[in-house]
């Protein structure tokens, strides 16, 4: 499907009427999702364990699904400050309590102790439950906050089963609401790469009628909300309608040496992402409509959204001169920011099968160490910013420094792809035409195998003639078991089906209040236009968004990016300062 005809498709209209219209013509549907819910264990008052230490309460092993897809992964540990309980040991190793309303951690209480939820679930993969106690869990719990760590499928298989499961998991706790302490209203998730990307969707897509039947398929309580108050999204993969065209507008400019087909594809993205970014509307922050025109190279490299971008790197830029104490050596100031995983020891992200993590399971967790990138090498201690500035011009003078003011500017987007930006995917960077990405097999059909999902790109192979279009097209008319077509599971996987007014599903789903979105600039796991298009349509959604922090952090990868501080203290204060 190409880019005209993702507006206006009606899908989520008739997802929401054959809903409606079930729930009310259908009394024995009623009775087997009541059946369904009934059949969930709420969480037992007299079965808490207890970390002394730590002075923490804790269950493991909750299944929040009555027919789970896979059971392994479907469950989840929550973990409670001490101080919202009143324990009664009762001679096994175990707990009863009672919720204790007046004591308080760090400003909250039982009364009002938010939920914070970790989406770690880097190239999309699977995420295990909790096995046992984790002292990691200490730092959300002594901020007085409530620990949700959930289990959930991964893209083996298939969009949307980690989404669903962590909407699962929301509606489990929100079950149990009468008898936790804390606002179970007050809910934040946290995730890094494919993890950003699911906590994204998660605060894009609360209630969103298209997951209803893949909730119903596991037995997930039916009668509470999944939507959540705040997501925090580090380096999100995600917008995958439109990832691959984002990237060759962006990065391809730093391709060479491409055979004459793989660059017609990759001119032919280009101008593809430039109708795509002119059919949403978007704005800047004064109103202004941003849009791309035709440039002398024929790939739409001018216009009102590409000075908007060249402005979003000069303010990246210029925030790290303004932060940075000289003598600077990148990776020192890395090892400094406490970069990490906000994984609890022992959690680590896993495939199917209990196999040991790999590289697409890690998807960048690892990378971006090195601070020689694409064509200057920062990884030298500078003295002074005028040497830092010398490194970045080192084959070109593309950074115009002003010591006065110490402020830079640019010359062009091109130059910055071209001289740090990290280039490490091929043209087809996340449905390529052999579908091995980790986004290939997330919309395969819960087999392992990967299928094509990019309907811009087969509409790009068409056009060119390539006998590659057949393979494209054939993927994309398959339908998975819940009988959704590829466009659907798209639109189910893309913030900005729901926040676009360029799409159907523009308004259908509760989209979470606060936002906070940030990247590591040099990065070349996706397009920078990833994460700025989805938060430039939260600033303009209206009243229901509160605040959105979008930040692309300088000399920064695939990680989570930070400008001080750490990743973790850093959502703790952000968690707090939305409440």
């Amino acid at each position: 499907m190409s880019f005209h005809s993702i507006l206006k498709t009606g899908s989520a209209v008739a997802v929401s009427c054959s809903i409606a219209i079930a729930a009310v013509l259908s009394g024995c549907a009623s009775t087997e999702k009541e059946s369904k819910e009934s059949s969930l264990q709420k969480i037992s008052m007299s079965s808490w364990q207890y970390n002394a230490d730590d002075d923490v309460y804790y269950q493991i092993g909750l299944s929040y699904a009555a027919t789970p897809a896979d059971a392994a992964y479907e469950n989840l540990g929550i973990f409670i400050p001490g101080a919202y309980f009143n324990g009664t040991e009762n001679g096994d190793g175990t707990y009863t309590v009672t919720v204790n309303k007046k004591n308080t951690v760090d400003g909250f209480s039982a009364k009002n102790a938010p939920f914070v939820m970790p989406i770690q679930t880097p190239g999309y993969s699977a995420l295990e439950a909790p096995a046992a106690y984790t002292h990691d869990v200490k730092q959300y719990t002594d901020a007085g906050f409530i620990f949700v760590y959930a289990g959930a499928r991964g893209r083996d298989h298939g969009a949307p089963a980690g989404v669903t499961d962590f909407k699962a998991a929301i509606r489990y706790v929100r079950y149990n609401k009468g008898i936790l302490p804390g606002n179970t209203e007050r809910y934040f998730t946290y995730g890094m790469s494919g993890g950003g990307a699911h906590s994204a969707l998660i605060g894009a897509t609360g209630d969103a009628p298209e997951y209803e039947p893949y909730l119903q398929a596991i037995g997930a309580v039916m009668t509470e909300s999944d939507a959540i108050m705040g997501s925090m999204d580090w380096c999100p993969i995600t917008n995958l309608n439109v990832a691959d065209a984002a990237y060759e507008w962006e990065l391809g400019t730093a391709r060479s040496g491409l055979d004459a087909e793989t660059k017609a594809i990759s001119d032919g993205l280009s101008k593809e992402f430039a109708h795509y970014i002119n059919s949403l509307n978007l704005k800047d922050e004064n109103g202004n409509t941003l849009s791309l025109t035709q440039s002398a190279d024929g790939l739409y490299h001018s216009g009102s959204y590409y000075d908007y971008l060249k402005s979003v790197i000069e303010n990246s830029l210029n925030n790290f001169l303004s932060d940075t104490v000289f003598p600077y050596n990148a990776n020192e100031q890395k090892a400094a920011l406490g970069q990490n995983m906000m994984t609890p020891a022992g959690w680590q992200p896993r495939g199917q099968m209990g196999r040991a993590p790999s590289a697409e399971d890690m998807d960048g967790v690892a990378r971006g160490t090195s601070q020689k990138t694409g064509n200057v090498d920062l990884s030298k201690t500078h003295n002074t910013v005028q040497e830092y500035i010398k490194a970045l011009n080192a084959h070109e003078e593309w950074v115009l420094y002003d010591e006065k003011t110490n402020t830079a500017r640019i010359t062009s987007v091109e130059a910055f792809m071209k001289n740090v930006k990290q280039l490490q995917k091929n043209v087809g960077a996340f449905d390529d035409l052999n579908k091995t990405q980790a986004e290939n097999t997330l919309f395969g059909f819960g087999n392992g195998t990967g299928a094509h999902f990019d309907s811009i790109m087969a509409k790009v192979l068409k056009d060119m003639g390539s006998n590659r279009a057949s393979s494209y097209s054939s993927d994309i008319a398959k339908k998975d078991a819940q009988g959704s077509s590829m466009e659907t599971r798209i639109n189910m996987y893309n913030p900005m089906y729901y926040l676009s007014p360029a799409y159907s599903g523009y308004k259908t789903a509760k989209v979470a209040k606060y936002w906070r979105i940030h990247a590591g600039i040099f990065q070349g796991d996706t397009a920078i236009s990833t994460e700025l298009a989805y938060s430039l349509a939260l600033k303009q959604y209206g009243s229901e968004v509160k605040s959105v922090d979008f930040t692309e952090v300088w000399g920064l990868y695939h990680n989570e990016a930070e400008r001080k501080g750490t990743s973790t203290g850093n959502f703790i204060n952000w968690v707090k300062e939305c409440l």
